[in-house]
Order: C-alpha cells, then sequence, then structure tokens
C-alpha cells in the first residue's frame, strides 16, 4: 500500500511546488536538521501506532466515531489530515500526515493482500502513474520493492524511482497491518531523454524526501476495511505563498489518495474475478505474483 502514498503526494506536492518555486532551476537538498526533525515526529507516532496496537482501543480510526464507521461501509472514502495544521513546518521541510480509509465489500484479508503483496503488477494496477515496478525480495514478512512514477505537472515532468520495504503483522485471523518506509528515493533528471540522468538521494526538487506509513486490515461486516496514515517529508515552501498553496496541496491531495484507494478497491475485485474458481496461490503465480 506504499505505492498509493507514494502518488498521493507526489501528485500533491508537486503541483503546489510548481506553483510555488519561481524557478524549477532551484534544487533543494535535505538538511540534517530536517531529517533531525523527521525522525523526532516518527518517533512520536510509532509510539502512537504501537500504542493502538496493544490496547484495547479501537483498532481503526474510523471506530472512534460511529459516524465514520457507518459512510465508510456504506462505500464513502474518508481522509482526513491526523493533526490539525498539516503540513507541520520543520526547518527547510514539511511533515505531511494523513489517513484514509476504504472498505471493499464481499472479499476476504487474503483477497485484498493478494493484490497489496503484487509488486510486479502495481504498474497495471495503477498506470499511467506508475510506469515501472518491481518486487525485490522478501525475508520472513519483510518485502521489498522498488517503484517508478510518473507525474505531468503544467509542463514539468515528474520521474521519482523510490525503494521500499514493508513489514507486515497478523494479530488474529482477522487483523493485520503492514509498516511500509522508503529507504530511497531519488529524482530522475530529463526522464526519458538520451542524457536523463539520477540526481543523488536527498537532492533535487524535493517533492519527496521520506515516506512512512501505517496500514491497517480487517475483515468484518461481510468485507474488508483498509485504512492507511501516511506520513511524507518534503521541502519547504515560502512562507509568502503558502497561505495559498496550503488549500491547494489539500485539495490536490484528499483527490488522488481517494482516487488511489479506489483503484486498489477495483484491483481487488478484479484479481478475484480473474481468479475465479482457482485455487488463489495458483493464480496469483499464473498472474505473475512472485511475492507470496
Amino acid at each position: 500500500m506504499l505505492l498509493q502514498r507514494l502518488n498521493w503526494f507526489r501528485d500533491g506536492l508537486a503541483t503546489v511546488v510548481l506553483l510555488a518555486v519561481p524557478a524549477m532551476s532551484n534544487a533543494s537538498e535535505l538538511k540534517q536538521e530536517t531529517l533531525n526533525a523527521w525522525d523526532d515526529y516518527l518517533q512520536r507516532a510509532n509510539l502512537r501506532m504501537h500504542r493502538n496496537l496493544s490496547t484495547d482501543d479501537p483498532f481503526l480510526w474510523i471506530e472512534e466515531e460511529p459516524s465514520r464507521s457507518q459512510r465508510v461501509r456504506q462505500g464513502e472514502i474518508l481522509i482526513s489530515p491526523v493533526e490539525e495544521g498539516s503540513p507541520l513546518k520543520v526547518h527547510d521541510g514539511l511533515i505531511h500526515d494523513w489517513i484514509g480509509a476504504i472498505f471493499i465489500p464481499s472479499v476476504r484479508i487474503n483477497d485484498v493482500f493478494a493484490v497489496v503483496h503484487d509488486y510486479n503488477r502495481y504498474k497495471d494496477f495503477y498506470k499511467p502513474t506508475v510506469i515501472e515496478s518491481k518486487f525485490l525480495g522478501r525475508t520472513g514478512e519483510k518485502y521489498e520493492f522498488s517503484m517508478l512514477g510518473l507525474k505531468n505537472v503544467l509542463f514539468e515532468k515528474i520521474v521519482l524511482e523510490g525503494q521500499f520495504e514493508s513489514h507486515c503483522s497478523q494479530l488474529d485471523g482477522r487483523r493485520r497491518y503492514c509498516i511500509s518506509y522508503s529507504t530511497r528515493v531519488q529524482e530522475i533528471k530529463d526522464y526519458g531523454q538520451p542524457d536523463q540522468n539520477k540526481l543523488p538521494m536527498d537532492e533535487g526538487h524535493g517533492y519527496i524526501w521520506r515516506l512512512y506509513s501505517l496500514t491497517k486490515f480487517e475483515e468484518r461486516d461481510g468485507g474488508v476495511y483498509i485504512e492507511v496514515e501516511a506520513i511524507a517529508l518534503s521541502r519547504d515552501i515560502s512562507t509568502s505563498v503558502r497561505w495559498f498553496t496550503k488549500p491547494v496541496v489539500e485539495r490536490v491531495s484528499r483527490g488522488s489518495m481517494s482516487t488511489i484507494l479506489q483503484r486498489t478497491r477495483e484491483a481487488v475485485r478484479s484479481n478475484i474475478a480473474a481468479c475465479d474458481g482457482k485455487d488463489l496461490k495458483t493464480c496469483n503465480y499464473l498472474q505473475g505474483n512472485s511475492s507470496r
């Protein structure tokens, strides 16, 4: 599910950066102070995430308010900032923290994970945004994969190459969660041209520097709930234009995340239809899912 966070943040942040940065040659470099602020934020977020997993508190965010569960169960995709004032301003950077939820009726949790772990077919599930995806390996419940994402915004072609790890755990027969994060994100300059080149990590326009997420899955009510908390680190935006760009990034982020969650639901349904009458593991193998 890290794929949807990459698309979501890239779409929203790229639009804002292109509107806000006067010259696209204005590169940015990730500073140690910014990275320290990111690490501190993740530490606090991890404490909160794991507290929710290990206590009697509701497993899902939507359960904290009855109206949320009802709306999602009826087919609505809910998306909200985790904290008021998101994105959070840190030293030369912004931290974006959002949560989204969707319900897929008439499926089992194994049906969902058949898509979640099918990294080789992300380029099919999420085209044309994802132009390449590759499963790199598995050790226990640690999955490694890479993706190449493309987005045309205004007159700029934005291409990011990322490598990721995802660690999945099962709480019981109906609840699972995955913690995923980027291990490398690099911008590709002049993609598709003879002189294209991959910029060093932490250099470039700073659309995305880091990604981290917690995805929860629960099978009940005749289907599966998927809930994603996604956190991203990007470059800062000038204070003089932040008042203008903040509503833009919120609107674009909501729309992009909603689209990706919807495509995930469609991919699960399509996968089930294609595998109708076949053993799930056999079907996944025939479709190229070598991660299972």
